[in-house]
């Protein structure tokens, strides 16, 4: 898909930026024509900055025909923001732009980000109870399930509205939202016009006799809408498609229950298949905290709720939501190479989670106590059966198909259960030791010998098209504090399966000298590779150095190819050798 508007991205919109300087000049000026010189106050200015750079080598074990070896040999990339505050009597003014550059993007970020421009930039104005925001800018209502605009920078999404939002808090306790504009899409804009408006009442705060209640209760209520033309030879497309959310937040001392649920009329799609079934979705999770002793559940059922401002969108392009995983993000290397992707048009979920602290002069707590973690997560299918003999499930132009509200579904996509113990073995040294048991379905989710991408029909007719892998991981970990300032840091980790890549081993040793050294190395063995020509190593050096707010590091090494996710929202990340740099700073 190609998208041509790029009015307002990519150096454009000028009678905003017109009127942007224009706005902060005049208050500059109005504001020293009030004030002495020892009061005057021209605001502040604070930013941030990074840069990613990669320098690519040919590596033939790696890829042995070069189809993934990039055609220029150095890839960069890096970003800047400038934000301008200032508060005076008539009010808090807030102005900004980010600058971004992809010459060209590094390997695995989408390649929709070739070039450079200023690809945000608002102006936002507060006074009294109202809130205004022209330009760009991010919302949610909710919990995202019918509008979230986000960014995710280490992903390369970001589906940043422009328009305009306002925010009103007529008295305290109730506060509303409006948003109009469109989404960001690299460096253009998508077709589709974006609506929507947002209520949330508090009750402590809205009434006088709830406020010192020990209960606390917050309710919402949420409409979004698109406008997006069609002129499609095949259907009938509708023009606008509407979702509606009501949400609950209850709480009473240590217990706290989030609910919502959410209702799409028909929006026939890519995503879908071009049907016109109307999409539902529900989200609860309940939160529990005591001394020593914390839980957490998560459900989940999703069912066609795919929802973008272009019906022909594809990969993370212009989602006008977001549906919140339910399962555990895991950050130790080889656990994550089997990470969990929402299935936008259907699944179930479900997550519980129990954290105990362990006393002191106990068998597991020891001389200095420590912490026992238990977590398990499923994913599941939804139920989909035929509408009639005659139509089959999911077939364009019909209503697809018939579900039942809470039913899991036959087809398994994820299993994660796991185990972490922490315990503190000496004054200078904590160790955690964690197990995973996994159960991931390649023909959905994809890995590094599947593309997967399947839906339910296929699998549903021939069950061994599901490809399910099944992973043990073991890892442990070490914190050895060997002096003030000083910490070495070593993980030791295994990965089991007779599926996929094989079983795995990597060792991890780091280095502080706080607050501004470390140096790492690793290497990853995929010894247990079925294919003799798989069984390499991935040795990675890396070293970074901070002062003051500003971090350099340096990696050099092999990167395995896998599948790289935040928040259930993934990208595929090749295998490479390369040696990269990475500059932040913040002011």
């Amino acid at each position: 898909m190609k998208y041509t508007d790029t009015t307002g991205l990519a150096i454009g919109s000028s009678q905003l930026w017109q009127g942007l300087i224009l706005l902060i000049l005049w208050g500059n000026v109005r504001l020293w024509a009030q004030q002495t010189p020892t009061q005057s106050n021209y605001g502040s200015v604070h930013g941030n900055f990074q840069f990613d750079g990669y320098l690519y080598f040919r590596d033939t074990e790696l890829d042995p025909d070069g189809s993934d070896f990039p055609d220029e040999q150095f890839l960069g990339q890096g970003f800047a923001n400038l934000i301008y505050q200032r508060s005076s009597n008539w009010g808090e003014l807030s102005a900004g732009l980010r600058y971004e550059n992809y010459q060209n993007p590094i390997l695995g970020y989408p390649p929709g980000f070739v070039g450079e421009g200023i690809t945000y930039r608002f102006l936002q104005w507060k006074r009294d109870r109202l809130d205004i925001t022209v330009g760009n800018f991010y919302e949610q209502f909710g919990s995202g399930l019918i509008h979230r605009s986000y960014e995710e920078r280490l992903l390369g999404l970001d589906n940043a509205m422009d328009g305009i939002r306002l925010k009103y808090t007529p008295v305290d306790g109730l506060y509303l939202k409006g948003i109009l504009g469109k989404q960001r899409v690299y460096f253009a804009k998508g077709p589709g016009i974006v609506r929507g408006i947002d209520a949330e009442a508090n009750f402590n705060e809205l009434f006088d006799s709830w406020a010192d209640k020990k209960n606390k209760l917050a309710v919402g209520l949420s409409f979004t809408s698109k406008f997006q033309e069609a002129n499609d030879p095949f259907f009938d497309l509708p023009e606008n498609v509407g979702a509606a959310a009501a949400r609950v937040a209850y709480g009473l001392g240590g217990f706290s229950l989030n609910t919502e649920w959410a209702y799409k009329i028909n929006d026939p799609s890519a995503d879908n298949g071009y049907i016109y079934k109307p999409g539902g979705g529900s989200v609860t999770t309940v939160n529990y905290t005591t001394k020593g002793f914390g839980f957490s559940g998560a459900y989940k059922f999703i069912d066609n709720m795919a929802f973008r401002s272009d019906r022909n969108a594809g990969q993370f392009e212009l989602f006008m939501n977001y549906l919140p995983p339910t399962t555990k993000f895991h950050t130790y290397a080889l656990p994550s190479l089997y990470p969990y992707a929402t299935q936008i048009n259907g699944e179930t979920g479900l997550q519980l989670e129990f954290s105990f602290q362990l006393p002191k002069e106990t068998w597991l707590g020891g001389a200095r106590g420590g912490s026992l973690n238990l977590n398990y997560s499923d994913a599941h299918s939804i139920v989909k059966k035929q509408i009639d003999a005659e139509t089959a499930i999911g077939e364009s132009g019909t209503d697809g198909y018939e579900t039942e509200w809470f039913k899991q579904g036959d087809i398994r996509y994820f299993q994660d259960i796991n185990v972490a113990y922490s315990r503190s073995l000496s004054k200078a040294f904590k160790a955690t030791l964690t197990y995973y048991n996994i159960e991931y379905n390649q023909g959905t989710l994809g890995s590094a010998t599947n593309s997967g991408g399947l839906n339910d029909t296929v699998i549903l007719n021939d069950p061994s098209r599901a490809d399910m892998a099944y992973i043990n991981a073991v890892v442990f970990e070490g914190l050895w504090k060997i002096k003030p300032k000083h910490s070495l840091r070593f993980e030791l980790q295994g990965l089991f399966t007779e599926q996929d890549r094989g079983d795995i081993a990597m060792v991890l040793v780091e280095y502080s000298i706080a607050p501004n050294w470390f140096f790492a190395v690793q290497d990853i063995w995929n010894y247990g590779n079925a294919d003799e020509s798989r069984r390499l190593h991935y040795p990675l050096l890396s070293a970074g150095y901070n002062t003051g707010t500003t971090r350099f590091q340096l990696n050099m090494g092999r990167q395995q190819q896998g599948i790289f996710c935040v928040g259930g929202i993934c990208r595929v990340v090749p295998a490479s050798t390369s040696m990269g740099l990475t500059i932040t700073s913040n002011f």
